[in-house]
């Protein structure tokens, strides 16, 4: 985590509200990291129900994985048209498991 967090002092801004941003930046984005991270953890266990066959289990979570593609798309983690190719994505996949 150390390292993450030097990398973005390499760049050393001269104006006050430049430094300030960075400080914002620094702060925020361990919460982002986390965010981000499980995003990734919903998509990923979503799509190995699919794949593994187990329709009901994947139809059960599918609305917590809305819900956490939402919010990122929300807090700009990602972008609003990814969240959205992502949804569609994981609904052609289940559907086409289930025979839809």
């Amino acid at each position: 985590m150390v390292q993450n967090v030097i990398c973005l002092f390499v760049y050393m801004p001269n104006l006050q509200s430049a430094k300030k941003e960075l400080r914002k930046t620094a702060k925020r984005r361990p919460a982002n990291l986390k965010k981000k991270q499980q995003l990734r953890t919903a998509v990923k266990n979503i799509r190995r129900m699919v794949a593994g066959g187990d329709a009901a289990t994947a139809a059960k979570e599918l609305p917590g994985v809305y819900k956490v593609i939402d919010k990122s798309a929300k807090s700009r983690i990602i972008k609003k048209n990814t969240a959205n190719r992502l949804k569609s994505r994981i609904t052609l996949a289940m559907n086409k498991k289930s025979g839809k």
